[in-house]
């Protein structure tokens, strides 16, 4: 498990602790910060997932994920040169 997904995890226990006080004082402000925090800390996971998938398909197949970056980049090429024009 990397640093990462480990912070993610400490984040959104971190911030459903605070929904909980938040909602038990009846402090609005309170229980959207910890709704807010709860997703930082799932988004931060998702980030360390995708990594790991990312690194694993690169050690798998290089030139497969080199082709696909390379047709990526030519669209969004395309893309930005048409919004140009």
């Amino acid at each position: 498990m990397t640093s990462e997904k480990v912070e993610g995890i400490a984040k959104e226990i971190a911030g459903e602790a605070q929904e909980k006080v938040g909602a038990a004082l009846g402090d609005p402000a309170m229980e959207l910060a910890g709704t807010a925090k709860v997703l930082c800390g799932e988004s931060r996971q998702l980030v360390a997932d995708a990594a790991v998938v990312a690194r694993e398909a690169i050690a798998e197949s290089p030139l497969r994920v080199l082709g696909i970056t390379a047709a990526i980049g030519f669209a969004l090429g395309l893309l930005w040169r048409r919004s140009r024009d």
